[in-house]
């Protein structure tokens, strides 16, 4: 196994790889990953011809692109004969994830991205391809997006798939021998046009990409998180010509509640 990590430069291309090299002997993927969790990895298993994409889950949206896109360089290196899986669509306890963190890293005929290697910047290699969000069918979506599990220590509020905003809802199934659920997709209604701003709860996004397409976006939450209290204000007294706002608690403290 090969590893590479993506950095980040501070003009065009704007991002190469660097290939780990200074691990001690029988050090594993899984040694090096550990703890890095706002880094970007290409892992490279020539067994199996794979290119694995790692995100830290605190490495940044801009970095996660640009692994995505190292990736594909490095495909090109190995002459297509390789193809890239993202790693984190596997949970830690999925034992195929568990087999690539105890694989042993070692030499390997993958180069390191550089610089040099893109292509010089001119505006005929900037394409602008509006198909990112379109056609997509809601129940192929769904299926892609259910074979990623959800982040430890978070929870899942809201799903949007083109239009549509969906939620998690836990049916019970049967309570014989013993109380069995499963969660299904429940459709709440469509975003409108304008915006939609969230302000209730403090959210992490996550985007679930196919073929190059956005098939949903997921809102979470902590798990533990509680939804702040909003601050009431209301007319205390109703009288077009003098009412103001003003807060709930003043009116609690004037009838002694």
């Amino acid at each position: 196994m090969q590893i590479f990590e993506a950095i980040q430069l501070s003009e065009y291309p704007y991002m190469e790889s660097k290939e780990i090299t200074n691990y001690r002997e029988g050090e594993t993927v899984g040694d090096i990953i550990a703890g890095n969790t706002n880094k970007v990895y290409l892992i490279v298993d020539h067994n199996s011809k794979r290119i694995y994409t790692y995100y830290g889950h605190r490495s940044s949206f801009k970095m996660q692109i640009y692994g995505g896109i190292l990736a594909d360089m490095l495909r090109k290196q190995l002459r297509l004969f390789y193809r890239v899986y993202p790693l984190n669509r596997y949970s830690e306890e999925d034992k195929e994830y568990k087999e690539i963190m105890e694989q042993k890293l070692g030499p390997g005929r993958a180069e390191e991205v550089k610089a040099a290697d893109f292509p010089e910047q001119t505006p005929d290699n900037i394409q602008l391809d509006g198909s990112i969000i379109k056609n997509v069918k809601v129940k192929n979506a769904i299926e892609i997006i259910e074979q990623f599990p959800l982040p430890k220590g978070y929870k899942r509020r809201f799903l949007l798939i083109g239009g549509n905003v969906f939620t998690d809802d836990e049916v019970t199934k049967t309570y014989i021998p013993e109380k069995e659920t499963e969660n299904k997709k429940e459709k709440v209604g469509r975003l409108v046009n304008g915006f939609t701003f969230f302000d209730d709860y403090h959210y992490s996004t996550r985007l679930i990409v196919s073929q190059r397409k956005i098939q949903g976006v997921e809102l979470f939450i902590h798990a533990d998180e509680k939804k702040s209290t909003s601050e009431l204000k209301i007319p205390v007294i109703y009288d077009e010509n003098v009412s103001e706002s003003r807060k709930i608690k003043d009116l609690e403290n004037a009838l002694d509640f």
